[in-house]
């Protein structure tokens, strides 16, 4: 008898839950908000409605062999690029006496470099859409095999900033892509700090070997770029295998335009605030690191009159100290909110610039250059990993591309202009533009929404908050302040 009307129950109660849930919605739909659900502090029912946001799925590194694979090829070509931006540091006093140029004619390198990146900002949203990232594995390679090639056979220098601008046009491509790519996958901190360790062991081993061939073997420079033709083609056959049914149909399936159009345009992305913020910052951040490493060979001869083989070894410690910083402190940043982790970085960044010129030791300044390096590696990864926590999905590819081809300007104009003061007033002045430039991006990143907590980037995209408005938020807190002193003082001049 027990049992029977336990089965009667059990019978009853789907239509008894199927009654509760229509009272819910019907509920839902009539009763008026309170002030205490509109707070949170009541738990609503999980009802998904069209405004309810839809948890946003994130690839994962090592969900397959062949994403595993892609990951390995992209930072086999972030190894490569570094190499290339590291390489041209230690051979610039070798070209320049090879050439017998001055130091503003050979820092025209630094400015080729810069055309093939913008070349690459203003094609980069077309290749993905029509090839996807097949396309970036296979131009990013072939653009980097036209510069290298011609550079093995030591053109009159004339030729070679224009060699340059191709190296610059695949390095371009191949960053904003796999940095937009990265930068969206489950843990992104710790993977584009490997990411980026990769760019910057790349940059260590890069040095390395350029100037062991030209002061050990007594190579010429140019031998040095018969190794990146072939590390580059290698390269090119590694990535086009990793990325080969990543097609431009698959990259439009994947990310549908949120503006309604067939395709998020780079200037419907540019009318956002954020690109802007970030392509400024970059555009410091990218100077320091390229100046200080295209230069640093040359200080170090110069005003610390050291030998060429320890000087070619200062560049690899500062390449060094970026690559373990992109690898360890990728894993803290995460974890206590990206802007407050630059915010202490740059920090600690500008007391060892300080360092750096302040003290003349040779020892010492390699000591505090190696740990510049280590707090200037992590930025360039957190700040695409900002971008991608404020802005949809669909304006990654457009807005990362731009941000870092904008960037890239610094890497051309600052080392440009470094060269160009030093040819007059000695290369002793890449200090002071160093500690300035870190100062002006300190304050860039202060305008960045989202606050001083870990999760406030996400909170800032969901309420919308405008840049500046952290700042808004201090200013009024002191002015609060203020005010607040005021009137306590006041009873005490009264009763005085």
């Amino acid at each position: 008898m027990a049992g029977s009307q336990t089965i009667a129950a059990e019978s009853q109660a789907p239509s008894l839950h199927q009654n509760e849930v229509v009272y819910e919605k019907d509920a839902a739909l009539t009763a008026p908000a309170t002030p205490s659900a509109l707070c949170g502090d009541e738990e609503a029912p999980a009802l998904a409605t069209p405004s309810s946001p839809q948890p946003e799925h994130r690839q994962r590194w090592n969900e397959s062999k062949t994403t595993i694979f892609r990951v390995f090829a992209a930072a086999y070509s972030f190894a490569i690029l570094g190499m290339n931006d590291g390489a041209v540091g230690a051979l610039l006093p070798y070209i320049e006496k090879y050439y017998d140029i001055s130091y503003t004619v050979v820092s025209c390198m630094f400015l080729a470099s810069f055309a093939g990146y913008v070349s690459a900002a203003l094609a980069n949203n077309q290749v993905h859409h029509r090839f996807g990232q097949f396309g970036v594995a296979v131009l990013g390679a072939t653009g980097r095999l036209m510069g290298y090639i011609p550079m093995m056979f030591h053109p009159p220098f004339p030729v070679v900033p224009v060699l340059m601008i191709f190296p610059g046009l695949g390095g371009g491509v191949e960053d904003s892509a796999w940095n937009a790519w990265i930068g969206n996958m489950e843990n992104a901190n710790e993977l584009l700090g490997i990411l980026h360790g990769a760019y910057g062991l790349g940059a260590a081993v890069g040095p390395l070997i350029a100037t062991a061939m030209v002061t050990k073997a007594g190579l010429q420079w140019y031998t040095f770029y018969y190794v990146m033709v072939s590390m580059t083609g290698l390269g090119l056959i590694l990535s086009a295998a990793a990325f080969w049914h990543a097609t431009g149909r698959v990259h439009r399936e994947a990310h549908v335009s949120s503006t309604g159009q067939a395709r998020t345009t780079t200037r419907r992305v540019l009318r956002e605030p954020i690109p802007w913020l970030m392509a400024f910052f970059l555009l410091g951040y990218v100077g320091v690191e390229v100046s200080l490493g295209g230069w640093v060979t040359t200080f170090m001869l110069k005003v610390r009159h050291a030998e060429n083989f320890d000087a070619g070894m200062a560049v690899t410690g500062f390449w060094l100290g970026i690559t373990v910083g992109r690898l360890v402190l990728g894993f803290v940043t995460g974890r206590i909110g990206e802007k407050l982790a630059i915010t202490v970085y740059l920090g600690a960044s500008i007391a060892f610039q300080l360092l750096y010129w302040l003290v003349p030791s040779f020892i010492a300044s390699v000591i505090f250059v190696g740990l510049l390096g280590f707090f200037l590696g992590p930025l360039f990864p957190a700040v695409v990993v900002a971008a991608t926590k404020l802005l949809p999905n669909d304006y990654h590819v457009s807005a990362i591309g731009f941000a870092a081809a904008f960037g890239s300007g610094g890497g051309a104009i600052f080392p440009f202009a470094v060269g160009a003061i030093a040819q007059s007033k000695g290369v002793q002045v890449l200090q002071p533009i160093a500690l300035s430039i870190l100062v002006a991006i300190l304050l860039i990143w202060c305008f960045l929404p989202g606050g001083y907590k870990s999760g406030g980037l996400e909170r800032a995209k969901e309420n919308h908050e405008r840049i500046g408005n952290d700042v808004l938020v201090a200013a009024r807190w002191i002015a609060q302040k203020g005010k607040k002193k005021e009137t306590e003082k006041a009873p005490i001049s009264a009763s005085a």
